[in-house]
């Protein structure tokens, strides 16, 4: 008999999961057009209240890869009182680290076990708005889409921010400022970047870029009330490899997250002294991170207070969302492949074959681009050193 361990690394099982999140996806890209065309020139309001369910039917999928396929197990660090009164009941802006390939899925699954799942933004770039269903999603989800031209993108910050914070329900958006995803030629190029300008260089972390930072602050004060500064890690010792194609493969992997609330108003309105801020936060971020990896803990070196330990469960609704979708999705591919067989449609036949392919290679396409070695350059070399304040 099939091990649940060895079912897992079927290709099949594989296929499945592509098809249930390629047809879901299409099938709420679809109704995002609808009610953009429908109802947002009629009630903005109600707009922003549905597509907070569209987005969480279309990202909790992922989340239940992680939660109940693979059965990973979140750890999370926070302040009790901020966590009690204010975890997922308010509007954020958040700073977080980007080493990891999973980091953004790490996000949305604690964003899931806080219930702000749907309405969980980034700033992310243009082109990724043309890529079908996810980055469609995003598009008809008001995303913050730049050029990484700063003299562009501080009009678009501006104007999208009030429209991102205009939502009726908690919102979360995403801001990573170090630009790029940790790698080693990256850091190479920041600790250079660094040490030519006398700044203090940091181990685990790229200089941070400043300008989008500050240029958020203006437009959200008195619309957004607090920073989280998000210190995400894995332990050095752990045995699977924090990437999708673990998850995919079943196997758990075990995030670490500590959380810390810093409202607003707490951070300099002056745009230099706003800069000095945030590259001081990534020094102690610095230290938090270093202290982890070296003791396993997040404060015995870091300077930082100890604070509560959560290990939130998750939760039901990722697993329902996830089995209706697959239901949909099998019943009809299955339905159209026996119906085409048995009226001998063998065009019907080979199309439906051909688009469970076309899903499969998606799909492998999409694990292709979270991996650190496919990442982009930005922020590698000379040239992009220059540009680290941005």
């Amino acid at each position: 008999m099939v091990s649940l361990e060895k079912l897992k690394q079927l290709r099949l099982i594989h296929l499945c999961i592509a098809l249930t999140f390629f047809t879901s996806g299409l099938c709420i890209n679809f109704i995002q057009l609808l009610m953009h065309v429908l109802i947002k020139p009629i009630d903005k309001r109600l707009f922003r209240k549905l597509m907070y369910y569209l987005c969480y039917s279309l990202y909790s999928q992922i989340v239940f890869v992680a939660d109940w396929y693979a059965g990973s197990k979140l750890t999370v660090y926070m302040d009790k009182d901020d966590y009690e009164k204010y975890a997922g009941n308010e509007h954020v802006l958040l700073v977080m680290n980007h080493k990891y390939e999973i980091d953004w899925l790490n996000g949305w699954m604690i964003c899931d076990k806080l219930g702000v799942l749907g309405n969980c933004k980034a700033y992310a770039k243009k082109p990724i708005r043309y890529v079908p269903i996810i980055g469609w999603c995003w598009w008809l989800a008001e995303f913050v889409f730049l050029n990484r031209n700063f003299d562009k993108d501080k009009t678009i910050i501006t104007e999208q921010l009030k429209v991102v914070y205009s939502y009726p329900d908690p919102t979360w958006l995403l801001l990573n400022p170090e630009g790029t995803r940790f790698t080693a030629g990256k850091h190479e190029a920041s600790v250079k970047f660094a040490q030519e300008r006398g700044m203090t260089v940091l181990k685990h972390h790229l200089i941070p870029r400043t300008k989008g930072f500050t240029a958020s602050l203006a437009p959200i004060r008195g619309l957004c009330p607090v920073i989280y500064d998000i210190n995400l890690a894995y332990r050095p010792t752990d045995k699977t490899p924090s990437t999708m194609l673990s998850l995919l493969h079943g196997k758990s992997v075990e995030p670490h997250m500590l959380m810390r609330r810093i409202p607003l108003e707490q951070v300099p309105e002056d745009e230099t002294e706003a800069a000095t801020w945030l590259q001081n936060l990534f020094v102690e971020k610095d230290k938090i991170i270093d202290s982890f990896l070296e003791t396993g803990s997040f404060f015995k070196t870091s300077g930082v207070k100890e604070v509560a330990t959560y290990h939130i469960k998750p939760r039901l609704s990722s697993l329902v969302n996830f089995a209706c979708w697959a239901a949909f999705s099998l019943l009809c591919i299955f339905y159209y492949l026996v119906t085409s067989l048995l009226a001998a449609n063998w065009t019907a036949f080979i199309t439906s074959l051909s688009i469970l392919g076309l899903f499969y290679w998606m799909m492998g396409q999409a694990i292709n681009k979270t991996q650190i070695s496919k990442g982009s350059s930005y922020g590698a070399g000379s040239g992009a050193t220059k540009a680290s304040t941005k």
